[in-house]
């Protein structure tokens, strides 16, 4: 029996010294200390010793377990050292090297020109107001005196999703919807996400954003609205702006606007961003309807308003002197990482 606990001991201490990786050394542990190891078959086959002898033999087991328990330790150990020191050989720091830049996002062109424009008006005092992408076609044709048989409510302009509901085409229904509040005086902002059944080109997409402004009051005139897009002008493009109010047509106004302004890059001289002229439009305007104030349960002889309207991508392609409306949703990270 001793001889056969003496071999064991070698041959563990030889399994044990020879392994190199952690998993060789689980299975010398199990193959000599394990429930089916070899100690523990020495240990069921203790019936066969003489009573008298179980002793000496029961403590040379122990003995045996101890010592291979002992050198499986030390072994452990050293391995795990020897681990930890090559994982920080590799993991080294160089504090001399250039540190890593971290990629922190930011914000979108259309955002930033969005967050400019709301500065401006929300310092003359103007509210923004949000509504719902999806309009009833009451509140985005009918009440802004667009009529049934209207060329805009032809579905090559409009998504339609069943005869009263539609995809909004513009802001307005926002106004609508907060006229018919009758929460008076009212100056509001209303931008948005807007649609309309465009071709993709380097000027229009199906899906973009407006901001549409609206001031109901008492003795509101076109002088207001004037001086109030002067003033956002110069804000935007800096000091030296000047306006210009050409005639136009919108149906929910009534005189109406196509305002410009000189062009910022050439001091109205003519360039090619302004294409010669010395101006660039940048959106439409007019005083409010009366037949839309009345719709909306406003008085018109008591009340007048101007309404107005600018394209969010516009603003954002001609402050930053973008080419390409399509360069603004591409998500190309060489295009986007400039602002």
């Amino acid at each position: 029996m001793k001889e056969r606990l003496e071999s064991i001991r070698r041959e563990a201490i030889e399994a044990i010294q020879s392994a190199d990786v952690p998993e060789k050394l689980n299975e010398a542990r199990v193959r000599f200390l394990g429930k089916k190891g070899e100690l523990t078959a020495v240990l069921k086959g203790m019936k066969d010793v003489a009573p008298e002898e179980r002793p000496k033999v029961g403590q040379m087991v122990n003995e045996t377990r101890a010592a291979i328990e002992e050198i499986l330790e030390e072994s452990k150990q050293k391995m795990e050292r020897a681990i930890r020191e090559e994982k920080m050989k590799q993991e080294v720091i160089d504090v001399t090297l250039p540190a890593k830049k971290n990629m922190v996002g930011h914000r979108h062109p259309n955002t930033i020109a969005l967050e400019e424009v709301e500065r401006i008006f929300i310092g003359m005092g103007y509210e923004v107001v949000e509504g719902p992408e999806v309009e009833y076609d009451l509140y985005n044709f009918e009440k802004l005196n667009i009529p049934a048989d209207h060329p805009a409510k032809d579905e090559q302009d409009t998504f339609y999703i069943n005869d009263d509901i539609v995809l909004r085409t513009q802001t307005s229904p926002v106004q609508a919807r907060v006229m018919e509040q009758g929460k008076l005086p009212i100056r509001m902002i209303a931008p948005g996400r807007v649609f309309r059944s465009d071709e993709v080109d380097a000027t229009h997409s199906p899906s973009f954003h407006q901001i549409e402004g609206l001031v109901i009051d008492k003795n509101i005139s076109f002088a207001d609205l004037k001086g109030t897009l002067e003033v956002f002008a110069k804000e935007l493009f800096g000091e030296d702006t000047k306006t210009k109010f050409r005639p136009h047509h919108f149906p929910f106004t009534e005189p109406s606007a196509e305002v410009d302004v000189s062009c910022f890059k050439c001091g109205g001289k003519g360039c090619r961003f302004c294409k010669g002229s010395g101006w660039i439009e940048i959106l439409g305007c007019g005083m409010v309807h009366p037949h839309v104030l009345e719709m909306c349960g406003i008085d018109p002889e008591e009340y007048t308003g101007f309404a107005f309207g600018v394209g969010l991508e516009r603003i954002a392609l001609l402050k930053y002197e973008i080419d390409d409306m399509r360069l603004l949703y591409e998500n190309d990270i060489r295009f986007l990482k400039q602002f």
